[in-house]
């Protein structure tokens, strides 16, 4: 049984304590970076090697699925609730729903999620790092036995640089914890600030590491207030996507529960193989698409392509998710979006008048327009674009494209996809999520025994 709390920290002493768990968590976010971006170079070496015959896609394909399958068995056998991305499993500690055992999440988060991006797999590193950043907190916690407010909010605040070592982008980390989690956020002056002192002292971790430019810089001008309408109807059209995204997302995961259950390796040989035989076949298709955005974008592509591209970026992702092992679903978002905006961008010229930089405009703005949509943190949505492109000009159309998004989504019966999958994991674990839960009287996320189920509402 926990023990009593011990006195709370004074402002200072907490606001420390969030530096601090910012700095290591920008530190162990910018590590797993380096280290996916290091291995995921393996198929351009072994096609140096080997050349692109049979036998090269053959060991591609053997290779991939051997790190998957490594990365799918530490998930299983010692910290399930690795699995995917995580925010899920933030959201319901910070219900009190979930037990945050960050003794065995946070090694098997880190290098099952190493092995399973450097694989090549269409999943991303937002995820991984938002779930270690909150073990971090969760440490720290644990050992001052902090009260069940102060635990929350570092809680939340570790999420928050988690996310910020991921994108270089702490005003959207901050954003993201008052927009997401706010039916768990515990708002307090103190809590919050906790969150901006952690988003920033991570930020200068990562911007030590990696530098001070945007993740991806976007040359892409301002647009003249008449394409506004234009943006609209690109928010619709996202709109629908993301609801459908969501909707494949949860019937992927169900359907291969049920595979699982009787071959449990099964589902991460044959997408491990396909992605390693697709990562010298079609590069395109794979990875979690951070520099395929800045390509995409670069190259020109004819509408009839990048289609393409967005149907297996799709399908990669749905694929990607249901195998159970770390990854997150920002990066694919992004990437996806980035396809469907150019795709529409390259068209609509055909139909009206449009500045030279609209297709790279227009896929600014559906990034920040499906994150909407799946997401449904449209504010979010804005600022993490901007942050990540450095289109500032841009900021109008990328407003409207995800108000529009989010209310089309809205509409259409979407749900944000973070609260399906918490729901889903309670309804797994034999729980339900609560209706708004009592800040005062949340049981704590850490120090549960091991072996406690959630308790039912």
């Amino acid at each position: 049984m926990p023990t009593a709390d011990r006195a709370a920290p004074s402002d200072t002493g907490y606001y420390g304590l969030a530096i601090l768990v910012g700095l290591a968590a920008g530190a162990a976010g910018s590590a797993f970076h380096i280290l996916v971006d290091r291995l995921s170079v393996w198929p351009s070496i072994l096609a140096a090697a080997l050349g692109r015959g049979l036998f090269a896609y053959l060991a591609a394909a053997a290779v991939a699925a051997a790190m998957v399958c490594a990365a799918l068995f530490l998930v299983r056998r010692f910290a399930p609730e690795a699995a995917g991305s995580g925010v899920q499993e933030i959201e319901g500690a910070l219900e009190g729903m979930r037990p945050v055992r960050w003794r065995r999440v946070l090694p098997v988060k880190f290098v099952g999620g190493v092995m399973a991006l450097s694989s090549g797999l269409v999943a991303g590193r937002e995820g991984p790092t938002i779930h270690i950043g909150a073990s971090i907190a969760a440490a720290v916690a644990e050992r001052l036995n902090l009260g069940k407010i102060d635990l929350r909010g570092l809680l939340a605040a570790g999420a928050a640089a988690g996310l910020s070592a991921a994108f270089n982008a702490p005003l959207a980390a901050i954003l993201f914890v008052i927009e997401e989690t706010r039916r768990q956020f515990p708002y307090t002056f103190r809590t919050y600030t906790a969150v901006i002192a952690a988003a920033a002292a991570s930020a200068v971790v990562t911007e030590a590491i990696s530098g001070t430019s945007p993740d991806l810089e976007i040359a892409a001008l301002s647009m003249p207030l008449t394409t506004l309408p234009a943006y609209a109807g690109l928010g619709v059209l996202l709109g629908f996507v993301g609801v459908a995204f969501n909707r494949v997302l949860i019937m992927s995961l169900d359907g291969a529960r049920r595979l699982s259950a009787r071959a449990p390796y099964l589902l991460a040989v044959v997408v491990g193989a396909a992605t390693g035989a697709l990562s010298l076949a079609m590069p395109e298709a794979t990875g979690g698409g951070e520099k395929l955005i800045l390509t995409l974008i670069a190259e020109n592509l004819p509408v009839g392509l990048l289609a393409a591209i967005a149907v297996l970026r799709f399908a990669g992702t749905m694929a990607s998710y249901a195998t159970g092992v770390p990854g997150g679903i920002f990066a694919p978002i992004l990437t996806l979006a980035t396809a469907i905006g150019l795709a529409v961008g390259t068209a609509l010229p055909a139909l009206v008048p449009l500045p030279e930089t609209a297709a790279a405009a227009f896929a600014v703005a559906a990034m920040g327009g499906l994150f909407s949509s799946t997401i449904r943190a449209p504010l979010v949505g804005v600022v993490l674009v901007a942050e990540l492109t450095g289109a500032y000009d841009l900021i109008l159309p990328v407003l409207v494209t995800c108000a529009i998004a989010n209310w089309t989504a809205d509409r259409l019966g979407g749900r944000p996809i973070y609260e399906v999958l918490l729901e889903r994991t309670l309804r797994l674990a034999g729980a339900t999520v609560p209706p708004i839960p009592d800040e005062a009287a949340a049981p704590s996320p850490v120090g549960l025994d091991e072996t406690r189920q959630p308790r039912s509402s």
